[in-house]
């Protein structure tokens, strides 16, 4: 009887210990992003869920079966690690699915993938739009555009701003030299105001929406405000908006005037001809 019992217990041990070799690895890993270009900084972090005294997680990136990159990376006390690297230099120029490996101890591995694109892949363009200025003629806009072609510049009355059209074929960068004469951002003490950046996007599902996002400004003169915006993939338009464009600004500030003064000659009149 006490023999059975024994062989049981060793069948129940021999049994627990095979389901616990049987567990999922004890490493995640996971990048901040799923497309990256080239120059573009790549965070990559993941978990130990049990961490085995100073052993380090071995990391490796391959493409196609290629190695890419390697490190050897540090856990920290809570089970986390991470590890930063540009995207650029000689191995970084074929576009293609880039798999990310990591190993910790005894067999314990995870992967994940993410999409690279070369910079070589995405021609820029570098010409003058010609912009509509009504009565004052017209204006030319300098751009710069990587990942897409620039279809019309066109002047947004209601809101003080362009509109620039664009044919995104990829996600892409474009910078646009503002004449100030045309269209700038003030505050009431003359200083430069930020401009408003609205992209007209659609969405994974297929739906048309409209988002406010940022922007970077290089390069302020006395003249010009050079942007630098990015966009994504199949974005529609980019719209600016100041505080200030002409000529339709300068024509609704003469219209208002106008009837301003139409409305005090007709009072005046009113009041006179009470008066008699």
């Amino acid at each position: 009887m006490h023999i059975r019992i024994f062989y049981g217990f060793i069948i129940l041990t021999m049994i627990s210990g095979g389901t616990a070799f049987a567990q999922t690895s004890i490493i995640s890993v996971e990048t901040d992003d799923v497309v990256y270009e080239e120059g573009d900084p790549i965070l990559i972090s993941g978990y130990i869920s049990t961490i085995i005294g100073e052993t380090q997680v071995t990391l490796q990136i391959f493409l196609d079966g290629k190695l890419i990159e390697i490190a050897q990376l540090q856990v920290a006390k809570d089970g986390n690690f991470s590890h930063i690297l540009l995207a650029q230099g000689p191995m970084w120029q074929t576009e293609g699915i880039y798999v990310v490996k990591v190993s910790y101890g005894d067999g314990h591995s995870a992967e994940t993938n993410f999409n690279f694109s070369s910079q070589m892949d995405l021609i820029e363009t570098t010409d003058n739009e010609v912009v509509n200025a009504g009565s004052s003629g017209t204006f030319d806009v300098k751009y710069a555009i990587k990942g897409g072609e620039v279809e019309k510049i066109t002047i947004d009355p209601q809101n003080f701003g362009l509109i620039v059209r664009i044919n995104a074929l990829n996600d892409g960068i474009i910078t646009l030299d503002l004449p100030r004469e045309y269209i700038d951002a003030e505050k009431q003490n003359g200083s430069d105001e930020e401009f408003i950046v609205l992209i007209e996007r659609i969405d994974e599902k297929g739906d048309l929406g409209i988002i406010q996002t940022t922007y970077e400004e290089q390069i302020t003169n006395s003249e010009f405000r050079v942007l630098t915006i990015n966009f994504e993939e199949n974005d529609l338009e980019i719209q600016i908006i100041g505080t200030y464009v002409v000529p339709e600004f300068g024509t609704i500030v003469m219209i208002i005037l106008t009837v301003g003064i139409l409305s005090s000659i007709l009072l005046t009149r009113n009041r006179l001809q009470i008066k008699i």
